[in-house]
């Protein structure tokens, strides 16, 4: 009897050690396959894997990359879609100076604060269009062409006063590239900014057959008044498009760019000294003077233009749209409009307006 009961002592012994086993080597197990997985997601490409949400959260450090863009009320939207690809895109510490007027101010916070742009670094500046009393011709035709906005781009240190380097850009864009790349553009010592010339499109490389003409001094300036002819400037010289600009700041006080360019503003008041061919924005011609010969250049993929033209859009392959690392619709044709070329790839990066005041508008069918 005494037997029996410890051969059932010893049975119950075993089966208990036998489930101690059991249960550790589960638990190794189950810390095996927590560590496998761990290691899975962390090796997930930062660009294309993690959701558009997710990566508005990835926690952004090095040194800060100021962008400026000017946000008028009526094309808000287009802020919101270039914001997104720059910052999508990149993950570098992007911090952006939105420059914009009073009345604009609250639908633009609301806009950032009420969707995935929480998170996002960025400050507000009010235009004051004041500085340009005086600079600007009386004609009712110019008064009525001219965006007080589309001249923010002369003021850039004002925005920004401890960085030595900053990135402007149009709101028409898309960036699919790292902004990082483009901040990396180098400027010469003794250049004030860097321009995508339009000798040096995309055109060249030979991807874009036909693809719009290329520009040059005569089409912006007279060059029959005599204050352009003492500059010495050939006509036939290649101009550049002022909608991605890549500025050192320390220069453009030094050379008192922005002084340079308000007397040319006030000049042209005076005597008229813009073409009359001129088509493009009332901002170009005084850069093209100031920044004659004494600006370095942007690789041309990172401005990529003319998608708002429809006689050039349309030329431009997909495959090269898609290669494209910086996207500008500059022209007539806007990617937030009815008619526009590549406009798919605008709206990608346009976030909905959760006040629901700006809306594309986008051809239907049956319309």
């Amino acid at each position: 009897m005494a037997m029996r009961r410890v051969n059932v002592v010893i049975l119950v012994l075993l089966a208990v050690a036998f489930l101690i086993i059991i249960q550790r080597n589960l638990l190794s197990l189950r810390d095996f396959l927590h560590k496998e997985n761990t290691y899975t997601g962390a090796v997930l490409p930062f660009e294309y894997e993690l959701s558009p949400d997710l990566r508005l959260e990835v926690e952004r450090k090095g040194p800060e990359i100021p962008v400026i863009i000017t946000a008028a009320d009526e094309r808000l939207g287009a802020v919101i879609a270039a914001v997104n690809s720059i910052y999508q895109n990149s993950k570098a510490n992007v911090v952006f100076t939105i420059v914009t007027f009073n009345d604009t101010v609250n639908h633009l916070r609301e806009w950032l604060s009420l969707t995935k742009f929480k998170n996002l670094k960025y400050k507000i500046v009010i235009f004051n269009a004041e500085v340009l009393i005086g600079k600007i011709s009386n004609d009712p035709k110019v008064l009525e062409a001219t965006k007080p906005l589309t001249f923010a781009r002369y003021y850039l240190p004002l925005y920004i006063t401890e960085a030595e380097k900053v990135i402007y850009l149009d709101d028409d864009i898309i960036v699919q590239g790292d902004i990082q790349e483009l901040y990396e553009t180098a400027i010469k010592p003794g250049h004030a900014a860097a321009f995508s010339e339009d000798c040096d499109s995309a055109s060249s490389k030979g991807i874009v057959r036909g693809a719009g003409s290329q520009n040059n001094y005569l089409g912006f300036l007279d060059f029959k008044k005599e204050s352009i002819k003492r500059l010495g400037m050939r006509a036939n010289t290649c101009s550049f498009n002022p909608g991605v600009i890549v500025a050192n700041l320390t220069e453009w006080r030094n050379m008192n760019i922005t002084g340079q360019l308000e007397h040319w503003m006030e000049l042209n008041a005076r005597e008229d000294l813009y073409s009359k061919m001129l088509a493009e924005s009332l901002t170009t011609p005084p850069l093209l003077i100031v920044f004659y010969k004494r600006h370095s250049t942007i690789d041309p993929m990172w401005h990529v233009r003319h998608l708002g033209m429809m006689s050039t859009g349309n030329r431009y392959s997909p495959q090269f749209v898609s290669a494209a690392k910086l996207l500008h619709w500059n022209g007539h044709y806007k990617p937030w409009g009815r008619t526009s070329s590549f406009s798919d790839i605008w709206d990608k990066w346009f976030v909905q307006d959760p006040l629901g005041k700006f809306q594309p508008v986008r051809k239907h069918t049956g319309d």
